[in-house]
């Protein structure tokens, strides 16, 4: 049990436990309860078989029939319609009509009051079908010259009165009432295209009919009813609102009535259903920013035309954020009431505010292009390095507007007392700063002066980024807590659910009314997890930093002095990063001035007009200095970047090097030094003596191979001999380490490489020399019983003793008959059968023995 949380959460803990130990109870003697049943009860007699389960209930075959008989029905009054309808009189038609009707409409009544409910929905479903029927031959006899369209907007909202008396006087079918409020969506969007009407009178009938659609949805009951009013309004406001929209782009004036009324009508949908508050406010604030913007943008250059729009999203955004000191605080009033007061409702705020910060994000994203050319332009080289020509812009002509676009998204970002927003501040003045000599067309100087300067107060800022924290509140910098309340069943907190079955369980009706009564939603909070608002901040400034003096970098390459001025200055800014900043960008700054250093290098080895040569030595001066910077550099992770930045710079400088083996056998050699030298600090020993000995090594061989030395052992050798130093020495240290471990790989680097030259020399002195050693090591392997020593030493003496055989036994094979191989191998494998068991115990032995060896 953690008892270092505090008593209100301890307390919440022990419930929660306490309950689940009473789950488990009741579920362990409800398993031993049935157990026993098993166990003790009397064999039962054999369970009859049950009945085959039906396939559908009576109720399911009864709504199929009545379903399929109303289809039926209704494909017959089609075709009677259709078909046979001028094969009769005038007198019959209307008798047969009015007949036919009244019969299907009022059959209902009477089926209603007997209870048959299924069969009335299926009857009045025909009736509806055919007054539909009887619309459509009343135009075909009584008025066939009408217009169609005409015709069929009086005939449905005919129809949709018709069908919403019936559906209210038998208010116990369901059917008409929803297929009313399909026909009503008609008469209105009909009517205007039979009258000759355009696009923009077809919306504003259309958005007439949504908002009917919406009182219907917001206050009648039925619930079918609510959805096809609901899914009428989404539809034909949609509509609306797509016209609006293109008219905002041809004809401002027209449209902008248009799309502030939507727009309204959308606040009040929001204001009546809070649950589609902050959807429908987000549309609302589109439609009124569409408006108003396209307005500004018929009276404003073409270039004003973003901004302009993005003055309106602000303009929304600011006006929602400032009207939550007066957005109602206590709980919102379904659809059924009203809220309280006038002011907004958070979702409502949330919308338009949502919808004003997306029309300014999509004004950045057209304010990017210019930051794009100012930061990518000078890393797109079309000219040599130190030239002093420069290329041309990537970015000819774009609205200088766009600046201002920028300015005003960071101005209004820097008003919002948000860590999101503050974040975005930095981000964005880096953005208005690097688009500044696109937008202005800057000369070469005074662009490469102001990146500089964007990297030095970009940096300055990521390592002190408590200026751009002033204003914030408390909570966007600090741990809090939150209510862990919600609506409904789910408000009781876990200390409360646990507490209900032990109120039961002592009795007290008025144990189990205090613990609930006493319950409120701030008694449980839950914390949540503090926000570094520095860090952030910082990393948000260090981005743009990191970017400007990229493109700084490239830029300064176009001539040899501003190459050298702009090295030294983001030399000095990183150091000044490594030296003061915090956390991970101290580490990226530490690895960023390595990189800058082995640039300032390179940049004095190529001014000096140095050889590749020798610019690979000079560039070893920075993993040396690296080495000893990470020796007083604290904390450990800053002092391993460094080292490994410098290791990297290493490699570099030895690829150059390769070039020339003998310079790249120095550059090994300095390697190793450089490496040995670190290997002194105990926290660097292993790997940098590794590394060491391997440069050390390596250098060696380069130098070998650069004298024509073609000797393996001159290769070999120089392994061979610390590593079996090292062997023994790990053997005086620890008498139960393997020979295998300490000097199997010194003797296996020689004498396996020498084996290999043995068997292809002609001459007699390396086998032999090669013999001799290997009788040596096999005779000390006995000696103090070293496995890896024996075996080795043993494999290649036979090895080698094979290969000073091998012309005898050729030349003896060669003699003999071909059919005297053949005998000796089958005698031989006669023999070992005959004794096979004697010479597996032999086997053993053997290898028990050397399993007893080290």
């Amino acid at each position: 049990m953690d008892t270092s949380l505090p008593p209100a959460d301890e307390l919440v803990l022990v419930d929660r436990e306490l309950a689940q130990l009473d789950s488990r109870r009741s579920q362990l003697l409800a398993r031993r309860a049935w157990l026993i049943r098993v166990l003790y009860a009397p064999a039962a007699a054999a369970t009859p078989p049950r009945p085959p389960v039906a396939d559908s209930t009576p109720r399911g075959a009864q709504n199929v029939l009545l379903t399929l008989g109303g289809t039926l029905l209704t494909i017959a009054a089609v075709a009677f319609t259709l078909v046979s309808w001028g094969s009769m009189g005038i007198g019959g038609r209307s008798a047969v009509l009015f007949a036919v009707t009244s019969a299907a409409l009022a059959a209902p009544v009477a089926l209603l009051r007997k209870g048959l409910v299924s069969t009335a929905e299926s009857v009045a479903a025909l009736g509806l079908v055919l007054m539909v029927l009887d619309a459509y031959a009343l135009h075909r006899v009584a008025l066939p010259g009408s217009d169609g369209l005409a015709y069929t907007a009086v005939a449905s909202a005919v129809l949709a009165g018709a069908w919403t008396a019936y559906g209210s006087a038998l208010s116990r079918l369901r059917i008409p009432l929803p297929v009313a409020a399909v026909a009503a969506q008609l008469p209105l969007p009909l009517g205007v295209l039979a009258a000759g009407g355009g696009p923009t009178a077809f919306a504003w009938a259309a958005l007439v009919t949504a908002g009917a659609d919406v009182a219907a949805a917001l206050w009648l009951r039925p619930a079918a009813v609510r959805v096809v009013a609901a899914t009428g309004a989404a539809s034909l406001g949609g509509w609306s609102l797509l016209t609006g929209g293109w008219l905002s782009l041809s004809s401002p004036w027209t449209g902008a009535p248009l799309l502030l009324t939507a727009a309204a009508a959308l606040l009040y949908v929001g204001r009546r259903a809070p649950a589609l508050a902050a959807a429908a406010s987000v549309v609302a604030g589109l439609a009124a920013v569409a408006a108003v913007g396209g307005l500004l943008r018929s009276g404003l250059p073409a270039g004003w035309a973003v901004p302009g729009y993005v003055l309106c999203g602000l303009a929304l955004a600011a006006l929602a954020l400032g009207r939550a000191s007066g957005a109602v605080t206590g709980p919102e009033r379904d659809a059924g009431g009203s809220a309280a007061g006038t002011a907004l409702s958070r979702g409502a705020r949330l919308g338009l505010a949502g919808a004003g910060a997306g029309v300014v994000g999509l004004g950045v994203l057209w304010a990017l292009p210019p930051v794009a050319a100012g930061l990518l332009g000078p890393m797109a080289r079309t000219t040599e390095v130190w030239s002093g020509e420069h290329a041309g812009r990537a970015l000819t002509s774009y609205p200088a507007t766009a600046a201002l676009v920028l300015l005003a998204a960071g101005a209004f970002l820097a008003a919002v007392p948000r860590l999101w927003a503050r974040c975005g501040v930095p981000a964005l003045a880096w953005a208005l700063l690097t688009a500044l000599p696109v937008s202005l067309e800057l000369p070469y100087a005074a662009t490469l002066a102001l990146q500089l300067l964007v990297t030095a107060a970009a940096l300055s800022l990521a390592v002190r980024p408590a200026v751009l924290t002033r204003g914030l509140r408390a909570a966007e910098t600090s741990g809090r807590h939150e209510a862990a309340a919600t609506d409904g069943p789910e408000r009781v907190g876990a200390a409360d659910a646990a507490a209900e079955p032990r109120a039961k369980a002592t009795g007290g009706a008025a144990g189990s009314g205090a613990a609930w009564g006493g319950w409120s939603p701030s008694a449980v909070r839950r914390p949540t997890k503090a926000v570094d608002a520095r860090a952030a901040l910082g990393w948000s400034a260090y981005a743009g930093g990191l970017a400007s003096a990229t493109s700084a970098l490239g830029l300064a390459l176009d001539v040899r002095g501003a190459t050298f001025a702009a090295l030294a200055v983001l030399l000095a800014l990183f150091t000044g990063v490594a030296a003061l900043g915090a956390g991970g960008r101290r580490t990226v700054s530490a690895c960023a001035a390595v990189l800058v250093a082995t640039g300032l290098v390179c940049a004095v080895a190529a001014a000096g007009g140095l050889e590749d040569r020798w610019t690979a030595l000079a560039l070893l001066v920075v993993p040396a200095a690296t080495a000893a910077v990470g020796a007083v550099t604290r904390p450990a992770p800053v002092a391993l970047a460094v080292e490994i930045s410098g290791a990297a710079v290493g490699l570099l400088a030895l690829g150059i090097a390769a070039s020339d083996p003998a310079f790249l056998a120095l550059a090994l050699a300095l390697g190793g030094v450089i490496a040995a030298a670190t290997a002194v600090r105990p926290e660097r020993r292993r790997f940098a003596s590794w590394t060491a000995a391997a440069l050390f090594l390596l250098a060696t061989w380069v130098r070998l191979a650069v004298s024509d030395v073609t000797t393996p052992e001159a290769y070999t050798l120089p392994v061979t001999v610390p590593a079996l130093v090292v062997g023994f020495l790990r053997r005086r240290r620890d008498a139960e380490a393997s020979s295998w471990t300490a000097y199997g790989p010194g003797l296996a680097a020689t004498l396996l490489p020498s084996l290999v030259a043995a068997w292809t020399d002609p001459e007699w002195a390396r086998p032999l020399v090669l013999g001799v050693a290997a009788l040596a090591v096999t005779l000390l392997g006995a000696r103090f019983r070293l496995q890896a020593l024996l075996v080795l030493g043993g494999g290649v003496l036979v090895m080698d003793g094979l290969h000073e055989l091998a012309p005898y036994v050729v030349q003896a094979v060669g003699a003999l008959p071909r059919w005297l191989p053949p005998a000796l191998a089958g005698l031989l494998l006669l023999a070992v059968g005959a004794t096979y068991e004697q010479r597996l115990r032999d086997a053993r032995r053997l290898r028990e023995r050397l399993a007893r060896m080290r």
